[in-house]
């Protein structure tokens, strides 16, 4: 560690032990909802990602750009459920027709003509042949893996480095390895996530890093004849958001073509939030499946995944795909009036402004406080990351100064601004925020800036 970072740690640390306890205070309500949840719930939640230490903020409701705690707090959500709420909260289009879908019937493990239009909505969104749906983006991409497995006649699935693709055991590889884990540069290894993984799951992954086409192409070289697929996110977005370098997604995509290999991009997160028509549209390559789900729900559960047509017949051939909540009424109601009356062309200029005002106003004070800090603009979505130069894979990312957000945090919640949990996730910014909401994110970090360089 640099002389400045040890400076920076230190001085982030006297931020944090002021700040928490003023976090504490005023979250008093939900310590005392923790201690009753986490007698029902391992970790007083619904989920591992929603843990805090020592106890996770309960929100109780949301409206447009803003949510309120357990105890009356009010905030500008800058979090927006893991990029799940591009549409904002209680949106009244949104509103509306999830309440009509509940008042003709919540569900009947039956197709209903809401999924058939939202199907075709999906096809022309996309550019995609056909689609299938589900409840969650780890069904999309689990499904996904099945049906390219069909297709080629192959097993083993290929992925990079520090990605997330769902908590199902054939993906939960190399997600967050630490650094004595994850082998040489040149050859990452399989590492698990979780206990409970099989160890012989490893034998069907085989890990590549990000940006890197020449480690892909060694990798088809020696085992291209067993390698099924190749799941990326084309942004990764686990690590804060990396972009993919100029020419590397074409790479991409023509050795899988060379070699075979079913290309599975992975737009849980960017498919609704970065272009219209996700990241096919904005980077100009085509995928043979994608997967969905996230802010193409305007927050029901739903997930989604498509492609050419010759792939996806394999479903008809014998490749499983069942669910008794796919496709149900409400959810597809939901995301059917999200994607054609929320997130419109208009809505996407609007996000698109929304973003460069606020990774801008953050990158002033980077600049200003001359922080170890970069920015990343991508309409809807953008983050902050504490290292100086942008990242390109994941191991850039075990380089950021992960004190500096763990000051940031309870600093920018204090000040009314909610934002995820960790320095690996990004902001999402929803149709229903303005100038004003982008404005305190923008000042509250200028004074954590000014703090820090202190």
């Amino acid at each position: 560690m640099s002389a400045t970072d040890e400076r920076l740690s230190a001085r982030s640390a006297e931020i944090a032990a002021d700040e928490m306890p003023v976090l504490l205070e005023r979250t008093a309500g939900s310590k005392a909802l923790y201690e009753r949840a986490v007698k029902s719930m391992p970790g007083g939640v619904a989920s591992s990602f929603q843990v805090g230490d020592p106890y996770p903020v309960y929100l109780s409701r949301g409206q447009g750009a803003q949510v309120w705690d357990h105890d009356g707090n009010e905030y500008y959500d800058f979090h927006n459920g893991f990029g799940t709420m591009a549409v904002g909260h209680a949106h009244p289009v949104v509103t509306e027709a999830i309440t009509k879908a509940a008042s003709n019937g919540a569900h009947f493990a039956v197709t209903v003509e809401t999924t058939v239009a939202l199907a075709e909505e999906l096809c022309r969104r996309f550019a995609v042949d056909q689609v299938r749906f589900c409840n969650s983006g780890t069904e999309s991409n689990m499904s996904a893996i099945r049906v390219a497995r069909a297709a080629t006649g192959r097993d083993v699935i290929a992925k990079i480095e520090g990605s997330y693709h769902g908590h199902v055991d054939q993906l939960m590889y190399s997600v967050l390895p630490g650094a004595d884990d994850m082998g040489g540069r040149d050859m990452p290894v399989a590492t698990p996530k979780s206990k409970g993984v099989p160890a012989g799951m490893a034998d069907w992954i085989r890990v590549v890093r990000f940006n890197d086409a020449d480690a892909l192409e060694a990798l088809f070289q020696a085992e291209g004849d067993k390698i099924a697929a190749l799941i990326m996110e084309p942004v990764m977005m686990n690590i804060g958001i990396v972009l993919p370098q100029p020419g590397y997604l074409e790479k991409v995509r023509e050795l899988c073509t060379q070699y075979g290999v079913v290309l599975i991009f992975d737009e849980v997160k960017c498919g609704g939030t970065i272009a219209p028509g996700g990241a096919q549209e904005r980077f100009g390559v085509k995928p043979d499946l994608a997967t969905w789900a996230k802010s193409i729900g305007g927050g029901t559960a739903i997930g989604a995944f498509g492609g050419r047509a010759e792939v996806m017949e394999e479903i008809n051939r014998g490749a499983a795909h069942q669910g008794t909540y796919n496709g149900n009424p409400l959810s597809v109601a939901a995301s059917l009036a999200t994607l054609t009356k929320v997130l419109t062309p208009e809505a996407y200029e609007h996000l698109g402004r929304l973003g460069t005002r606020l990774a801008s106003g953050l990158q002033q004070s980077v600049d200003e406080f001359d922080l170890p800090a970069h920015t990343v603009d991508l309409g809807s979505k953008g983050c902050i990351s504490y290292r100086k130069e942008p990242l390109t894979n994941y191991r850039d990312f075990l380089e950021t100064n992960i004190d500096i957000y763990a000051a940031s945090y309870p600093w920018m919640v204090n000040r009314g601004v909610f934002m995820t949990p960790g320095d690996e996730e990004q902001w999402t910014i929803s149709v229903q925020h303005d100038d004003e909401h982008i404005d305190r994110y923008v000042d509250a970090f200028a004074g954590f800036a000014a703090e820090l360089a202190k």
